[in-house]
């Protein structure tokens, strides 16, 4: 265990990770933006370290920065919580060369992950089951001819995209030609990978995700799932747990394809693998994994009495 934990963060996933170290009772490492300088995270921390400046870039995502503060206040992990660099390949590497145990996944993980052409990949080989589908496109050419042998409609997604950016369904070739390189303009934008491929698309799909915890050394859990259909613009509005109207043998399904994903990569720490249910033919198909700890995680604490952030810390 820990005694000094640097949270890498600001608000509400800070303030919440400080309540945890608090009970354990480690001490906690602020850090703040100018901007940020009397936040709450700010007040309810043990130590906190100014970071000198107001954009993200020179603060929340300045690795340099953030290193030299857990070395300032010998720091001995970081807990990255979600958004800002709790998904960066870089940030889990600068830490471990640092000897400071990253919160969250090995880099590689994050790495191969994060590129959804790779999951699904990943996913294929623990058997998990998918939707007809594609690798990384090479051409226009190329996804016509694969869209067509799919069937319409498809999904034309970024392989880096996250957010609902770089997600486009194409009813037809044209919607397709037209979408193209729009999304792998998308893709090159916000997250310098302009890589894109199709999925086919399920019509009237309810979207859940299990939350799965894993010791990096092959031992994965699940520790239920979340419907998180009710979304707006591909941004998830509601959350419930356990999933209403998931036939039982289904659930234990969607929990043993989770874990078997996990342990075919000896997953470490907090993730989310994520699936696309049709309730019509009551079967279930991978999406992606989130490599962290999620913003609607309370919900599964509410339901399990676990507190998922001291889970991490062990």
């Amino acid at each position: 265990m820990f005694k000094t934990v640097l949270i890498a963060n600001r608000g509400e996933i800070a303030v919440r990770a400080i309540r945890t170290l608090k009970k354990l009772g480690m001490t906690s490492v602020a850090v703040y933006s100018d901007s940020d300088r009397y936040a709450q995270h700010v007040k309810d921390a043990d130590i906190a370290i100014a970071l000198d400046g107001l954009k993200p870039s020179d603060t929340y995502l300045n690795i340099e920065k953030l290193i030299q503060a857990a070395q300032k206040t010998g720091a001995e992990a970081i807990f990255p919580g979600y958004g800002f660099l709790s998904e960066s390949t870089e940030f889990a590497e600068a830490c471990e060369k640092n000897n400071i145990a990253f919160m969250g996944p090995t880099a590689t993980q994050i790495l191969e992950f994060g590129l959804k052409h790779r999951a699904r990949e990943l996913a294929a080989a623990a058997q998990v089951p998918m939707t007809p589908g594609t690798g990384l496109l090479e051409n226009l050419d190329e996804a016509i001819s694969a869209a067509t042998e799919i069937g319409y409609p498809i999904m034309l997604k970024s392989t880096a995209g996250g957010g609902g950016i770089g997600l486009t369904r194409c009813d037809n070739e044209q919607a397709l030609v037209e979408a193209y390189e729009s999304v792998k303009r998308l893709g090159a934008q916000f997250f310098k990978d302009s890589g894109v491929f199709l999925e086919r698309f399920i019509d009237r799909a309810r979207h859940v995700e299990v939350q799965i915890f894993g010791d990096g050394q092959g031992q994965v859990v699940a520790l239920g799932e979340r419907d998180c259909s009710l979304q707006r613009r591909n941004q998830k509005v509601v959350e419930e747990t356990p999933a209403a109207h998931l036939p039982e043998t289904t659930r234990q399904k969607l929990h043993q394809a989770a874990v078997e994903l996990g342990k075919l990569v000896n997953y470490r720490s907090a993730g989310t693998v994520e699936f696309i249910y049709d309730a019509a033919r009551d079967e279930f198909y991978f999406l992606e994994v989130n490599t962290r700890l999620q913003v609607e995680h309370p919900v599964t604490e509410m339901v399990t009495g676990l507190d998922l952030i001291e889970c991490m810390l062990k």
